[in-house]
Order: C-alpha cells, then sequence, then structure tokens
C-alpha cells in the first residue's frame, strides 16, 4: 500500500501534515475524512530516508504512555475496542502517532488482530508491545494488557533516564579533560619550550618528556583525534558485521571495573522486568524467557540466558536455569525459587526488578563519585607535570645566574 504525504484542513481551519498509508488518493481522502481531516494536497512518498525516516519514528515514550493509558481507561469503561482507538485517534495531538493509530485503526476494521495491527509498525510498537497486547488478546482481558504497558513504558523511561545520567556525566568529564589536555600541549608547553630551549642549558628527563609530548601532539594532533573516533566506529562496525566480535565485546564490557559492573546491572534489570511484565501479563514462560532475551542488550548474557530457556524447555526449574549461569546474584536466585515454590512467581519477579532498580541506583552514585576525584586527579597530574617541568629549569636558569 502506497504512503502519501498530504496537507490538510482540521475542524477548527488550521492546516495539518503528516503520512498515511492508502490504496490511491480517493481512499486517503476517505481515511482522512474518518479523523475529522479536509484533505487539501497530497503526493505519494517514493521512499522515506536519512533524516527523515528516523524524525518520523521518533515517537516518545510518554506519548506511547498516554496511548496505552487512554485505552485502559476506555477498555475498564467497557468501550469497545474499535470505539476506544477511534477516540485515542481522534485525540492524539502527536502528529506521526496520529496517523499510525489511523492505520491501526483501519487495519482492525477490516479484521485484522490488534496485536498484528501494532506489528505493521515495529519500530515504534516493539516486541514486548506485540506480546502484551496478543496476550491480552488471548486470555481476553485487553484491560490487564494495557495496564501492564502503562507500567512497561513508565519503567522504560525511568531506565532511560537512568542509563544517560549514568553516561552523559563521565562523557562530558572525559571531554573536558581531552581537551584542558590538548590546549596546553597545543598552546601552552609549547611558549614555555622556546624560553627553556634559549637558555642553553641541558635540561632535565621529565622536561624533555614534556616536550617530546607537546611536539608529538603538534605534529600530530589528527592521529590523537581520529585513533579513538575510529577505533569506537571501526568496532561498531565490526560487532555489526561478526557475531563473534559482538560477543567478545560485549564479554570484555561487563568486565570493566565499575562501569561494567553497572552495564551487568542494567542489563540483568531489564531483563527481570520484561519477563516480570510479559510473565503477569499471561503470556507463556518460554516465550518470557526468548523476549527478555532479545532486549537484554548484551550478547554474553543474551547467551546465557538461552541456556536458561533450553533448561526450562527441558523441565528444570527457572532459577536452577538462572544459578547454572553464574550471571545471577544468589539473591535473586533464592527469590525466583521461592516465588516457584509458592506459586507466585509474577509477584516475586517484581521484586527482582525493585532489587536492580535500587542497585542501580546505588551504581551509579557509586560510579559519579568515584569519576570525579578520578578526572581532578588527572587534571592535577597533569598541571604538577607542566610546572615542575618548568619550573625547575627555570630555578636552575636563576640560580646560575645569581651565582
Amino acid at each position: 500500500m502506497p504512503l502519501y504525504n498530504y496537507r490538510a484542513l482540521n475542524q477548527a481551519g488550521r492546516k495539518v501534515t503528516g503520512q498515511l498509508h492508502a490504496n490511491n488518493e480517493t481512499d486517503l481522502y476517505q481515511r482522512l475524512k474518518q479523523i475529522n481531516l479536509e484533505l487539501v494536497s497530497s503526493a505519494e512518498d517514493k521512499g522515506r530516508k536519512g533524516l527523515a525516516q528516523l524524525f518520523q519514528s521518533g515517537i516518545k515514550n510518554r506519548e506511547l504512555v498516554q496511548t496505552c493509558l487512554h485505552l485502559q481507561q476506555l477498555s475498564a469503561a467497557g468501550v469497545s475496542l474499535m470505539e476506544g482507538l477511534a477516540d485515542v485517534r481522534d485525540s492524539t495531538e502527536h502528529r506521526r502517532l496520529r496517523d499510525l493509530m489511523a492505520e491501526v485503526f483501519e487495519d482492525v476494521s477490516q479484521g485484522q488482530a490488534l496485536s498484528d495491527a501494532f506489528a505493521r509498525h515495529p519500530r515504534v510498537f516493539g516486541t514486548v508491545f506485540q506480546s502484551l497486547v496478543a496476550a491480552g488478546e488471548q486470555s481476553g482481558n485487553m484491560t490487564e494488557s494495557f495496564t501492564q504497558l502503562v507500567k512497561h513504558l513508565k519503567w522504560m523511561d525511568e531506565i532511560n533516564t537512568k542509563i544517560k545520567k549514568a553516561t552523559r556525566y563521565p562523557m562530558v568529564m572525559l571531554f573536558v579533560m581531552f581537551g584542558l589536555f590538548l590546549f596546553m600541549m597545543l598552546f601552552v608547553v609549547p611558549q614555555v619550550v622556546e624560553f627553556l630551549k634559549s637558555s642553553g642549558q641541558t635540561l632535565p628527563m621529565i622536561t624533555v618528556a614534556l616536550i617530546a609530548t607537546s611536539q608529538f601532539v603538534q605534529n600530530y594532533w589528527w592521529v590523537v583525534l581520529g585513533v579513538p573516533i575510529v577505533t569506537f566506529f571501526a568496532a561498531k562496525i565490526m560487532a555489526r558485521t561478526s557475531e563473534k566480535v559482538a560477543y567478545r565485546l560485549d564479554f570484555y564490557i561487563l568486565r570493566i571495573p565499575v562501569f561494567g559492573k553497572l552495564i551487568r546491572k542494567i542489563s540483568l534489570s531489564r531483563f527481570a522486568h520484561f519477563f516480570a511484565t510479559m510473565f503477569q501479563s499471561g503470556v507463556p514462560i518460554l516465550d518470557c524467557i526468548e523476549t527478555a532475551r532479545k532486549v537484554v542488550g548484551n550478547r554474553c548474557l543474551g547467551r546465557s540466558l538461552e541456556s536458561v530457556r533450553s533448561g526450562v524447555q527441558n523441565g528444570n526449574p527457572l532459577s536452577v536455569g538462572l544459578r547454572n549461569t553464574g550471571e545471577f546474584p544468589s539473591l535473586v536466585v533464592r527469590l525466583v525459587r521461592i516465588g516457584e515454590e509458592s506459586g507466585n512467581l509474577g509477584e516475586t519477579l517484581d521484586n527482582v526488578t525493585d532489587f536492580y532498580d535500587r542497585d542501580i541506583n546505588e551504581g551509579i552514585d557509586t560510579l559519579i563519585s568515584m569519576i570525579e576525584p578520578a578526572l581532578t586527579l588527572f587534571a592535577g597530574a597533569m598541571m604538577a607535570w607542566i610546572v615542575i617541568a618548568v619550573i625547575g629549569p627555570i630555578y636552575d636558569s636563576l640560580s646560575k645566574l645569581g651565582g
């Protein structure tokens, strides 16, 4: 079905632009009529590429939370699914989401399942979203599915905020330190070097090392700047093209002091949350493990969870599989075992998620508290190196003049 770019007028007479799939312009006109828009002009989109495609898929979690909350409240009030979808479609202010909900409404009205309609837009409605909706369709309890979706999306917002907090501050501080290093080596040290060379005296090793470092940075600044960038992108490209390289990178990332432990906690928190959310929505346990494995975000942990799934498939308890991986703390394994024995695994998994969430907060605070003195120490050591390397020869020169 072709994709059309359109310009239309809403009921207030304001111009509205967007994109919508339709069989032809007549079909597009009818589809826009259903969402109270009057078609002004349209053109078939021959291909969404580049930045436009990225911007068009930029629907924030908060918009999806509002959509699911709206559907949950309407479902709880006994409103039919079609009426609920129409209400959400007509009330949302986000242009892209409005167009998507119009397509979802059209697909469902033609007989498709709601989960299949959402599955046509995987970049916005991901695997977990589709699985929870499908579970609600199978159980006949869509209200509970939408409730779990709201809970899931809010948690995703919180965990993304935590990840940004854990990564942005260290990156900014490293950038500042790197900039300070370049400034000193490119502009400050060369000025001092000219004075030291003019004195004609024999320079100590620490001063010679400073001059050599400064000259290297001046002559090969493009190497100093380029190597980290090239290394970063080369690693990303190799990880995308080679599963073996990607696995080794993820393996070593988990073993970086402090930072690796935090990444492990975030990945395991994702697993526990996705598993708990889907399990409580009625998704079969093997599907829960498989979906959670895909979103854990680390291939090393993902491979461990494959063995968990195989063990459960062969009849072993989930707690035994988690224990055998060696990746989960003993406290988490005990909680899962208690949940299995008591028949209340869903609530226990929520407690596991809470455990990891608290652990992540503590890990982020620890990381930041360690980075600040470490970077301060680096800056102090660099300044001390420059001062000692410069002041020593200057003091010797003044001593000889005095003598």
